[in-house]
């Protein structure tokens, strides 16, 4: 369903060195936005997707793997990434590639990461999961190998010596299936996750205190652009740059597609809904 890689954008880079291409109105000028595999990142581009359009702009949007929509951005193949979680989740990427992409600062506040459990479990923080793995069939169950929360979550259970478990990579799909599945039997069962997200809007979930912050503490969703994009398409730079929404927001849109929306639709239906927050992106107000 996902499909990783860059898009080769030649055509794009040389026009953007001409002078000519300077002068083209935006239906005429394309920005490629990176999308990573998880409900966060389709939210944020497929709303952006939408008011750039509006604005004029013809907009891609390009499936890939977190890895690689740093390098992406870095070397210039996508324009944009909206789902880049710091300081703490993607940590090893802002270190590899920090000094080489154009930070715009926070488009969310508030986010948070770590591990989380149904109600009825009767613990409150990650320490209290040593040495009760056979109750939680021995896993930890997680996202794609090589996001942040897989490599954070790695870390806990070193740091909380949780002997016997396993930590289950797969996807987000997936985790919240086995998520979905244990609820239903009331069954024990551990998984990473983040804040926003509309699973809290479904079940009766709570983090999990982590005393030794391995999955540090407040987080927030910032947007990086590919260096020149300020100087080639300002525009399009602003629109970026002024985009800024609350959880609550995301959320809304992650539970109408969870609802069987598409994404294209929600986003249509937020931003329908929210034409106040939309001029402001636009610089309208």
């Amino acid at each position: 369903m996902l499909v990783s890689g860059c898009t080769e954008n030649s055509e794009k880079i040389e026009g953007q060195e001409s002078d000519a291409d300077s002068k083209q109105a935006p239906e005429q000028q394309t920005v490629i936005i990176g999308v990573g595999p998880w409900g966060t990142a389709y939210s944020s581009s497929y709303v952006v997707k939408q008011v750039l359009e509006e604005a004029g702009y013809t907009v891609e949007l390009d499936f890939v793997d977190i890895g690689v929509a740093y390098q992406g951005v870095v070397q210039g193949d996508l324009d944009c990434y909206l789902d880049a979680w710091v300081p703490t989740c993607h940590e090893k990427y802002v270190e590899k590639y920090g000094d080489r992409y154009d930070s715009l600062g926070s488009n969310m506040d508030g986010t948070r990461i770590g591990m989380i459990v149904p109600e009825y479990v009767p613990f409150d923080s990650i320490d209290e999961l040593k040495g009760h793995a056979e109750e939680f069939d021995g896993k930890i169950i997680s996202i794609e190998p090589g996001s942040g929360t897989v490599r954070m979550s790695e870390q806990a259970i070193v740091d909380y010596e949780l002997e016997g478990y396993e930590l289950v990579t797969g996807s987000e799909i997936g985790m919240l299936s086995e998520l979905k599945g244990a609820i239903e039997n009331e069954e024990w069962i551990v998984i990473t996750g983040w804040t926003p997200h509309w699973k809290f809007s479904r079940w009766d979930l709570k983090y999990l205190d982590d005393p030794k912050k391995v999955y540090g503490d407040e987080e927030y969703i910032g947007s990086i652009a590919r260096p020149g994009l300020k100087e080639d398409l300002p525009e399009a730079y602003g629109i970026i740059d002024r985009f800024y929404w609350d959880s609550e927001d995301m959320s809304w849109v992650m539970y109408q597609v969870e609802q069987g929306v598409s994404d294209e639709e929600a986003a249509a239906m937020w931003i329908e809904n929210n034409p106040d927050k939309v001029a402001e992106w636009l610089g309208e107000e």
